[in-house]
């Protein structure tokens, strides 16, 4: 069964994008996926989705990138020890989502683990495969395979924002088409 991204029903959540994590990354991989993030956050506040930010040990790992947490309105990143990012307070914030959209680091642990409790609390999870990343290839592709196998619909960020926008026309189209360039 394909599901559908529906803007009504969904919202956005940024996994973990933080600056320590991020420098162990493949710094191309790294760029693309800082780049689809800003498109994801541009084209969630087009369609009025729910922006939800999480940061794993920011003692140990440092802050949210400084280009990321910018450009999320009233920026208030939730704190976590666990590797999934489905804490009470994210769940609370995504309370009567039906999907998320997800991005974030790294795609075989805290993206993996995410996506099995957002599937487990009956929320579907899309995982854009341009917006996760890890620090070996071999990990990112096992990532999305578990990902896959725990019910998410791997995707990419203009597939998710033009699946919820539905058709040509309007600002919500213009901004889209803006942020996905």
């Amino acid at each position: 069964m394909v599901h559908q991204f529906i803007a009504a029903e969904s919202a956005l959540l940024l996994i973990d994008l933080q600056e320590r994590l991020a420098a162990a990354m493949p710094a191309d991989r790294l760029a693309r996926v800082v780049n689809r993030t800003l498109a994801a956050i541009e084209g969630a506040q087009a369609l009025g989705l729910p922006i939800v930010v999480t940061e794993q040990y920011p003692k140990g790992l440092g802050p949210t990138l400084p280009a990321i947490a910018q450009k999320v309105p009233g920026f208030a990143p939730v704190e976590k020890l666990d590797f999934s990012a489905l804490t009470p307070v994210v769940k609370e914030r995504l309370s009567g989502r039906k999907s998320v959209l997800v991005i974030g680091m790294e795609t075989h642990v805290c993206v993996f683990q995410t996506v099995r409790a957002l599937r487990r609390s009956g929320i579907a999870p899309f995982v854009a495969q341009d917006g996760v990343l890890s620090r070996d290839a071999v990990d990112f592709e096992v990532g999305l395979g578990l990902c896959r196998d725990a019910g998410a619909v791997l995707t990419t960020v203009e597939a998710a924002l033009f699946d919820a926008l539905g058709k040509a026309g309007g600002d919500a189209f213009k901004r889209i088409s803006a942020a996905v360039k």
